[in-house]
């Protein structure tokens, strides 16, 4: 990846963690002690899609902190000794292998017993930097620009924007808070069941608000949205890979500018917690208006909802303005 990140070598987290152990169990005020007198559940989570998971769900009988704080952009997020030793101290740790090196590697060693791995729960995709399942080119990974890939096997991590797979892991997050709390199982399982519901309402209103458009082709920044795009029948153009801070090739700014006259695109998307400066050049070397298309990986102030639906409804708006509505 060209992203620049600065990941905890392997030894010096396994000390981190060690020293962070012994501390936290000399001490009687440890935030596990605090959440084992309140009864509730701890539950660390990686970024804001699995965190807003774990509060959904688990409601009064969880407490819920975030490794990635508001305003964090979630592929550059440093690991501190402190959240080491918190993450240590979970009962449950909800993450999304790959999108995070540097959470990937503080779990390995956190010893927590209940980790449950978002990506597990339902079936990731390779996409290229348009919104199709793109294996070959993936696979090429080499010479246009981009970086396609997203760990080993060049997964697209992104899967929180299409709701039906959200769904499907909310279901898997659902049962493994039931499993770690078995005496709220009941209530695990009601919420869960509602807030699938409510996934499915959303997706149907993209899937009715997307149904008939002037055009099917989108650019954005960050090439997050493969999965959204896939499920509704677009055509995701990004001008990065799937990591927010590539940066693209001439060549490919080249091709944008003839795709948005071939496409009738009218908009150029960029989003809150990364530059919008690749965005605002190709809209104003080709005439388009900008846009947001946010990719939920964090809430601020700044972001078009206070949480996951009302981000995402916006983001449907947005997409049937610059994809002309019939």
């Amino acid at each position: 990846m060209n992203v620049r990140r600065h990941l905890i070598p392997t030894a010096a987290l396994a000390a981190t963690v060690a020293l962070a152990a012994a501390a936290l169990t000399a001490c009687s005020g440890t935030a596990g002690a605090a959440g084992a007198k309140d009864g509730k559940l701890d539950v660390m989570a990686s970024f804001y899609p699995m965190q807003f998971l774990a509060e959904q769900i688990g409601k009064d009988h969880v407490k819920v902190d975030t490794l990635t704080k508001p305003g964090v952009e979630p592929h550059d997020l440093e690991i501190t000794p402190k959240q080491t030793a918190q993450l240590g101290e979970a009962d449950v740790v909800l993450y999304l292998k790959t999108l995070q090196p540097a959470v990937d590697k503080a779990v390995a060693q956190s010893g927590v017993k209940n980790i449950v791995d978002a990506a597990t729960l339902t079936k990731l995709e390779v996409h290229g930097t348009s919104g199709h399942e793109d294996h070959e080119h993936a696979a090429e990974g080499e010479g246009d620009g981009h970086d396609h890939s997203h760990g080993e096997a060049g997964e697209d991590p992104h899967v929180w924007l299409d709701p039906v797979k959200y769904a499907e892991i909310a279901k898997g997050v659902g049962a493994a808070l039931a499993k770690s709390d078995p005496d709220h199982s009941a209530d695990y399982k009601k919420n869960t069941d509602e807030l699938v519901a409510k996934l499915g309402t959303l997706d149907t209103e993209f899937k009715d608000g997307l149904k008939n458009t002037a055009s099917k082709t989108f650019i954005t920044t960050h090439s997050a949205f493969g999965y959204l795009a896939e499920r509704y029948g677009l055509d995701q153009e990004g001008i990065s890979g799937v990591d927010p801070e590539s940066e693209p090739s001439p060549a490919r700014m080249k091709e944008l500018q003839a795709l948005a006259k071939q496409d009738n695109v009218s908009t150029v998307f960029f989003e809150t917690l990364a530059s919008d400066k690749t965005a605002k050049t190709l809209a104003t070397d080709t005439g388009l208006k900008t846009d947001v298309l946010d990719p939920l990986e964090g809430i601020t102030d700044k972001s078009q909802g206070a949480d996951y639906f009302e981000v995402m409804r916006a983001n449907l708006k947005n997409l049937q303005k610059a994809l002309g509505t019939k």
